[in-house]
């Protein structure tokens, strides 16, 4: 736009010059001359001016580019990182994959009443009807305001999927919370890119907040990235200290876009095994803490979201305590040898 005005500015001034020329003409033609050469000067001092502003426009294009993509950092003080969607977002939550019926309410309230402000559910929990009551009972109760808490849903492969507009709309009227701050694709899915772009009318439409993925890697995606329109704000996958994706995390982190880890204790039947880690202990030890506090914060500081789920309130409640002491690099370190690449689940 700079470089168009640049140009209509250097015909605009040759052409009132020119035609400053022509009326004093009948002057001395060494006066014309100089006008000439005049005119000539500023075309090419305007010229340059161009050229410059051009190439400041193309460097200014290269750092919103840049900025764009800038790794989003944590936020320890209001324990927050802000989206590439313009929304801030908590990053310790809880995970209710497994709670349902009224454990899964009282545990979310009880969540809640502990400053947690991150639920994450899914259309395949089953529980979203749960966790939305939860959250309307907390704010009757004063407990929290609508816009104080951030809630994660997904749809799923297959005939959520391939009905994607049904199935969106299906998250919102279960949860019954006025908007979705955020919306995941579980998995990929043959009608992903279809999903995905319905879910970004939704976003248009005011409905949902910010768009993420759940169990997408690399491969998925160098392909799923450039057949949408909106960037993903965040991608959900299995990280623990025997799973870490060290190659995985940089790569989306680079890309603007924030990680956030499910299974962050080693899931079903492998959370003993983890949590009574000889190394994990150690430094747990150091600092007073528990184990998972130790492994929820070497998340957070690798820049990993993290969503432990508990139904038991003591547990919700350290799994909240995690900024009042940092690991060393030494400590981190130590933690990131234990990566065994061992998965935990099968996608």
């Amino acid at each position: 736009m700079r470089r168009i005005f640049c140009r209509v500015l250097t015909l605009a001034l040759m052409f009132v010059m020119a035609a400053c020329g022509k009326i004093e003409a009948s002057e001395e033609t060494t006066t014309g001359s100089t006008e000439k050469g005049t005119i000539l000067d500023a075309a090419e001092n305007i010229q340059e001016t161009e050229l410059a502003n051009a190439e400041d426009c193309e460097g200014s294009v290269v750092n919103t580019e840049e900025e764009r993509t800038m790794k989003a950092e944590f936020n320890f003080e209001t324990k927050t990182v802000m989206l590439n969607s313009g929304y801030e977002m908590p990053i310790n939550g809880l995970g209710t994959y497994s709670l349902h019926g009224e454990e899964c309410v009282n545990s979310v309230k009880a969540a809640l009443s502990e400053g947690v402000r991150l639920i994450d559910t899914a259309s395949a929990y089953g529980n979203e009807k749960e966790v939305g009551q939860a959250i309307r009972e907390a704010i009757d109760e004063g407990i929290i305001q609508r816009d104080e808490v951030f809630v994660i849903t997904k749809i799923y492969p297959g005939s959520e999927m391939e009905n994607p507009k049904q199935s969106v709309q299906g998250c919102l009227d279960r949860l019954d919370i006025g908007y979705v701050d955020m919306m995941l694709l579980h998995h990929p899915d043959v009608n992903d890119v279809k999903a995905y772009k319905v879910i970004e009318q939704f976003v248009k439409d005011g409905k949902i907040r910010s768009i993420g993925l759940s169990n997408w890697y690399v491969e998925e995606l160098e392909e799923f990235l450039p057949q949408v329109n909106i960037t993903p704000a965040l991608v959900q996958n299995e990280i623990h200290p025997y799973y870490q994706e060290n190659d995985v995390i940089p790569y989306i982190q680079d890309l603007g876009i924030v990680v956030q880890g499910w299974y962050p204790l080693g899931g079903r039947g492998h959370t003993g095994e983890l949590l009574g880690d000889p190394v994990i202990s150690e430094i747990a030890g150091a600092h007073d803490v528990s184990s998972a506090q130790v492994i929820l914060r070497w998340n957070l500081q690798k820049g990993v979201v993290v969503i432990p789920g508990s139904s038991n309130p003591d547990h919700i409640k350290e799994n909240t305590e995690l900024y009042h002491f940092s690991l060393t690099e030494e400590e981190m370190e130590r933690i990131n040898a234990l990566d065994r690449n061992e998965k935990h689940d099968w996608y």
